[in-house]
């Protein structure tokens, strides 16, 4: 984007690529905090009695949409945000439940329950669509959470881009060293594969025990039991 200023009859040109759109997570992170254990488990059966809090904080991302030239990491922290707070939604809206595949035939992920600004998104749209394509960073896949036993567990306060780069990295090493075993990954390396490029040479980034590189990964079954307390 290009700021024009006209000075002393001179045309002075500026450019700027992002700007910093502060966003109040305070209640999100509150609410988190209050539900979610520092493991990632989460109390589903109070958090539906204060189902209405978490209603205001969704409403209030809706209303706070992210702008597209807001800086990358504040675009991130929002969208990961979002996403997160929207599955914990569809999940205490029909719980009692022991798995978020018994919601919409197993395909929970393409409901069009998330609303931001003006748009209406499923969840699949917003990891697919917006975050995997725009950031490409493999990290998050360790950030967003689908509400099962095996998927990385959720962070129990709002992601900002305050400290995005480091916790993100924080929670992709602490899935990797808390693989029971480290040649049977969990499957998020196999659907994500082209996302992680060299699976082994990722994983080694962050494991404290190296693969070989010549090592032959298996992937260990999902379970989609709700992670809850």
């Amino acid at each position: 984007m290009k700021i024009v200023f006209f000075i002393a009859g001179l045309f002075l040109v500026t450019s700027y690529n992002s700007f910093s759109q502060d966003l109040d997570y305070s209640a999100y992170s509150n609410l988190l905090a209050k539900y979610v254990s520092a493991t990632g488990v989460v109390d589903y059966t109070n958090l539906k009695k204060s189902k209405s809090d978490l209603d205001h904080i969704v409403i209030y991302f809706a209303d706070h949409p992210i702008a597209k030239s807001a800086a990358r990491m504040e675009r991130l922290a929002y969208w990961i945000n979002v996403y997160n707070a929207n599955t914990l939604k569809l999940v205490i809206g029909l719980y009692p439940i022991k798995s978020i595949l018994e919601i919409n035939n197993g395909k929970p992920w393409d409901l069009k329950i998330v609303n931001s600004g003006k748009e209406v998104y499923s969840l699949n749209q917003i990891e697919n669509e917006i975050i995997r394509p725009e950031f490409k960073d493999a990290r998050i896949h360790f950030a967003l959470n689908c509400a099962a036993v095996s998927c990385p567990p959720l962070l129990d306060k709002a992601y900002t881009a305050a400290d995005l780069d480091q916790i993100l990295d924080m929670r992709t090493k602490s899935f990797i060293t808390s693989m029971p075993n480290s040649i049977a990954v969990s499957k998020i390396f196999e659907w994500y594969k082209n996302d992680f490029g060299d699976v082994i040479n990722f994983i080694n980034k962050y494991a404290d025990i190296k693969l070989a590189t010549n090592s032959r990964l298996t992937y260990s079954e999902y379970n989609w039991s709700l992670n809850l307390k």
